[in-house]
């Protein structure tokens, strides 16, 4: 019976967890566009004069200007490298307290800040390569 237990809860943490995830995700989105559907049909049905492509483009959804997702990025940038060097430094505090290299409290923190020092150093690349192709764009 343990062993049964044992291997249900791997199962249902990576299988049926992304499978539900997925779903709700998937259910929210159409649900959303039900409902945008059903009050454009009410609008044409009512048909008081009202400007349907006007109503249909305050339905969707607002789009960031490039601006708002350079800063996001400029954002998720500095987050991420700052997260990193601390969780380094974690790590180099832990190994200089006379702890082995191959103890959790040293690798744990040295694996995850060099991941995150990665996304966050390849955040700010995108930054300021698109940085220079926003401002050549919006000077036009």
């Amino acid at each position: 019976m343990d062993e049964l237990i044992g291997l249900l809860v791997p199962i249902s943490i990576c299988v049926v967890l992304p499978v539900m995830i997925v779903y709700i995700i998937t259910h929210q989105k159409i649900n959303n566009d039900n409902k945008r559907t059903e009050i454009l049909i009410k609008a044409i049905e009512a048909n008081n004069n009202i400007d349907t492509d006007k109503l249909a483009e305050a339905l969707n959804k607002p789009q960031r200007t490039p601006r708002e997702i350079l800063n996001r990025r400029l954002l998720n940038g500095c987050i991420f490298t700052l997260a990193g060097i601390g969780l380094a430094i974690t790590g180099c505090v832990g190994l200089f307290n006379g702890a082995e290299f191959n103890d959790d409290q040293v690798t744990f923190p040295f694996l995850s800040g060099m991941i995150s020092l990665a996304i966050g150093i390849s955040f700010l690349i995108v930054f300021f390569v698109t940085r220079k192709q926003i401002d050549c764009t919006e000077t036009k």
